[in-house]
């Protein structure tokens, strides 16, 4: 198995992978070999915190505002010589109600669902060419409403048939498509629910394991998706939640 996980070599680019998830998944990738190469939001890597969740260190880094496509075409190519594997773990999510405003709505939907398919047909060639892999980090709450977040949930549910429908588009290309939805992972992005104890609490209960997930348990599924131990698997989304939707 230890040799199906290794990527000597192999080009990879997260999208948002800067901090959180995406920077777990893109220094896991590091750790086996991989050439990586990470779009954020922040001019350079040395706008990132380490106490936020993020190491930029060995990874290749662009500006890249992922809400506006002209930002995604203009992007130069992170790797001259084309792509093995494509991570999608740009997200976001607005409250206080924000996201039932149109202006609110719409930014949401652009980062979680339309730059997913923008920048995965802009590398569609490279991947056929390199018979790549595409992973979708969704989340938990495609499956179930989220209570205030109309937005992150549609579009959330919308990258999880996003998959579907690509992988079944590009499989004859070679390129198979998955994804992975995570549960509440303690990330800069969920310090809404992590740094309210009566929050984090409620949440930890409903956890079947008894503990949060990390970004390590994310890392290694995509590792595993990313993989020829997941050749056969193509159109999925791997819910890894801890138990929560049991």
């Amino acid at each position: 198995m230890t040799g199906e996980l290794d990527f000597s070599g192999k080009r990879v680019l997260v999208v948002g992978g800067s901090s959180g998830i995406g920077n777990g998944i893109a220094q896991a990738f590091r750790a086996k070999g991989a050439r990586v190469h990470v779009w954020g939001t922040r001019a350079g890597p040395d706008d990132y915190d380490a106490a936020e969740g993020s190491d930029l260190a060995g990874l290749g880094y662009t500006q890249v505002d992922v809400a506006d496509p002209a930002a995604i075409a203009a992007a130069p190519d992170p790797f001259p010589d084309g792509l093995d594997v494509l991570v999608h773990s740009q997200g976001m999510v607005l409250y206080k109600r924000q996201e039932f405003e149109r202006a609110g709505f719409d930014k949401v939907m652009a980062v979680n669902v339309a730059s997913v398919m923008q920048i995965s047909q802009r590398f569609h060639d490279a991947l056929a060419e390199a018979k790549g892999s595409v992973i979708v980090i969704s989340s938990i709450g495609a499956f179930k409403a989220t209570f205030g977040n109309p937005a992150y949930a549609a579009s959330k549910a919308a990258a999880v048939q996003l998959v579907r429908t690509l992988a079944l588009a590009w499989a004859g290309a070679g390129i198979r498509v998955n994804g992975i939805a995570p549960s509440l992972v303690d990330t800069k992005m969920t310090k809404v629910t992590m740094d309210n104890a009566e929050r984090r609490a409620g949440a930890l209960s409903r956890i079947p394991l008894g503990r949060f997930g990390t970004v390590e348990d994310m890392a290694n599924v995509a590792l595993f998706l990313a993989s020829p131990l997941a050749g056969f698997m193509c159109g999925q989304t791997l819910v890894v939640d801890g138990g929560v939707t049991l």
